[in-house]
């Protein structure tokens, strides 16, 4: 009775713990299933009658930030303090190390601050439960913190000719003011589940500057959207419990089943994982078009793209033809946030160091460690996969087909492969797993990336786009014979 006490308390409000009963799901999440549906309907209310064209941007902030902290309160109860403190902290320390220094520095005090709230809940609540814990938030807010403290450092203290195009774009001339802070990282838009966006695109938002006459009601992209996620919500709950995970280390299935089949629930009880992630990121995309946030112009064919924030695309992931490919497609403003504050700055081997980020910012679970360590060398292996072998199957049409089918399927089974210590979370069930598989994709990848060499990056950008203008004759021939 005591552990379910402390396993509750940081639920928030009670107040739907009837419905709690009836659906027989947890109440931190029916809270956060209902704070999220709460900020939709307020996003619809925000853009129709807090407009920028007619609302100043400070009754805007103090509303979006009113209701974040309402949201959070409901969800997480006292524990929402933390989201404060994070960013209270991390304010001050801009104001202290100045522009030169803030971006290490809040790096560095930001994500401690997360890692020691995660240690809190791995040894403090259950280990292994998988809830709406307070840290979700705090990922998204750790993100924001340090995205603006790096866009700060470009803007006030590196020169212009220092940045790359996308830091000139981002590049932030001022310090915000507490208001602006606050808001920006506790808006009720994504509080609770993101995404991430830039600074700039937020206060854009806020005070109108991003916003273009032209732009279409978002009314059918939402209804699209928010009926996407919850048919992923559907799928997750009729499916999840048919193929679990587990099984894949259980010895009666290890001893009695053929490789082979092996393989293809490996790939099934990983596919069935995904839909709660697709919901939960397509419902948050939802709320912020909604509200009037996320119009990225026209696409070629005049149709409307409310794309700018979005964190996935389903059928990219699923049909991705590289593990790149589905990287690029999954969680996108998170890989975003790893290329601008890691990967572009990193002097020495930016890969590695972007994959031990990364585990370091989901959590302290060591099946998240194992589970990057492992991107590194399927990383690798893939660059000179396809730098290497590749271009030899780009001569025709057919050979291009079956190059796809091919590199879908194994792109499939890495990912599987890599992810199952992210569900399994801890050593002793991860490790067992790869037992069973000797080691194989590890002894692979790592063979692949000694054998095959990769080119420096810039003959390798070159070379891209020499492949690119032949691939296009090649169509361009078949189609004339």
């Amino acid at each position: 009775m005591e552990e379910e006490s402390r396993l509750t308390s940081c639920t928030g409000s009670s107040l739907l713990q009837p419905l709690s009963d009836i659906t027989s799901l947890p109440l931190d999440q029916v809270n956060f299933v209902a704070c999220q549906l709460g900020a939709l309907l307020s996003a619809f209310w925000f853009r129709l009658f807090l407009p920028p064209s007619s609302t100043r941007p400070l009754t805007r902030h103090l509303v979006a930030t009113g209701l974040g902290l309402y949201f959070a309160f409901f969800c997480f109860g006292w524990y929402a303090l933390h989201f404060l403190l994070q960013s209270g902290l991390t304010y001050v320390i801009m104001l202290l190390t100045g522009a030169q220094h803030m971006h290490k520095s809040c790096l560095l005090v930001a994500l401690s601050y997360l890692s020691l709230c995660q240690i809190s809940c791995v040894y403090v609540f259950h280990y292994g439960m998988y809830s709406a814990d307070f840290t979700g938030p705090m990922m998204v807010i750790t993100q924001k913190i340090t995205s603006l403290a790096f866009e700060i450092h470009d803007g006030m203290a590196r020169k212009e000719e220092q940045l790359t195009p996308g830091q000139k774009l981002l590049a932030i001339r001022r310090m915000p003011s507490p208001l602006e802070y606050f808001s920006y990282n506790c808006n009720f838009l994504g509080i609770l589940a993101g995404p991430t966006c830039s600074y700039n695109d937020y206060i854009g938002f806020i005070e109108g500057r991003k916003s273009e006459p032209s732009a279409p009601s978002p009314n059918t992209e939402v209804v699209k959207k928010v009926s996407t996620s919850f048919f992923c919500l559907l799928v997750f709950l009729s499916v999840c419990k048919v193929f679990p995970v587990e099984r894949n280390i259980d010895d009666d299935f290890l001893s009695s089943t053929p490789r082979c089949a092996q393989v293809i629930y490996l790939y099934l009880s990983m596919l069935t994982t995904r839909p709660k992630y697709y919901f939960v990121w397509t419902l948050a995309d939802a709320i912020n078009n909604a509200a009037g946030f996320g119009f990225n112009g026209y696409g070629s064919d005049g149709s409307a793209r409310w794309d700018r924030i979005s964190n996935l695309r389903i059928l990219n992931i699923e049909f991705a033809t590289s593990f790149k490919d589905f990287l690029d497609n999954w969680n996108i403003q998170t890989a975003h946030w790893l290329k601008r504050v890691c990967y572009e700055r990193c002097p020495y081997y930016p890969t590695a160091a972007t994959f031990i980020l990364s585990a370091m910012w989901h959590g302290a679970y060591p099946g998240y460690y194992l589970t990057f360590l492992t991107g590194i060398f399927i990383t690798l292996a893939a660059r000179a996969v396809r730098h290497n072998v590749r271009p030899l199957f780009l001569r025709s049409q057919t050979l291009k087909r079956v190059y796809d089918v091919v590199t879908w399927a194994a792109t499939q089974i890495c990912i599987c492969y890599m992810v199952v210590p992210f569900v399994l979370l801890s050593v002793g069930p991860s490790l067992k797993f790869y037992r069973s598989w000797y080691f194989g994709l590890h002894v692979v990848c790592i063979l692949l990336a000694v054998a095959l060499p990769v080119k420096p990056r810039h003959l390798r950008l070159k070379e891209q786009r020499h492949l690119q203008a032949t691939h296009r004759n090649c169509i361009q021939r078949e189609k004339t014979t």
